[in-house]
């Protein structure tokens, strides 16, 4: 029997200004996403589509949702198969394409680089991306690839890396790299 989660956030438009909406230059993106007991976030538009560079924008935070939800399904899966991940970082990018007044993410690729305390487990660690990302419920609700590139780090030396692909199985993994 599935479980049922609910989520709960406030968006708060703040860049009426004098006008409101009377033009499309004459208002801000500005916005504060609330949660409950949580810091606010600071808001805006990407500055392509006049927003405000000094705040985050969705695109930004759906791409950190995304390697947020990939990390902590990673750091799961490491742990259930008995991987000591000491360090882990993501510098995720994305790709999107824009018409007329719309338009979509194509893509996103997740370059994780994980640290781990015993290099003879590399191959598995690598591997253990695929199954978080399978794992993870926000890629697995997006209608857009999410790739994974990941690299595993330990004794301070590259042992392992994928190409991007959807985990370590699809990409070209390079052992010892």
């Amino acid at each position: 029997m599935p479980m049922r989660h609910a989520y709960a956030v406030e968006v708060e438009w703040t860049g009426a200004g004098e006008e409101g909406t009377a033009t499309y230059r004459s208002y801000r993106r500005d916005h504060v996403v609330r949660v409950e007991g949580l810091p606010d976030i600071l808001g805006s538009a990407d500055p392509t589509f006049r927003g405000d560079r000094a705040r985050h924008n969705p695109e930004q935070l759906l791409l950190a949702a995304l390697a947020q939800c990939h990390m902590l399904s990673y750091l799961h899966q490491a742990a259930s198969r008995g991987i000591v991940v000491t360090a882990y970082r993501d510098a995720a990018t994305g790709s999107m394409e824009t018409s007329g007044t719309g338009g979509r993410f194509t893509e996103a690729v997740l370059h994780p680089v994980v640290t781990i305390a015993d290099a003879s487990q590399a191959a598995d660690a690598l591997d253990a991306h695929g199954q978080a990302g399978a794992d993870c419920f926000i890629a697995s609700s997006v209608a857009f690839p999410v790739l994974h590139a990941p690299t595993i780090v330990a004794d301070g030396e590259v042992v392992a890396r994928a190409e991007a692909g959807h985990g370590s199985e699809q990409g070209t993994a390079e052992a010892g790299a």
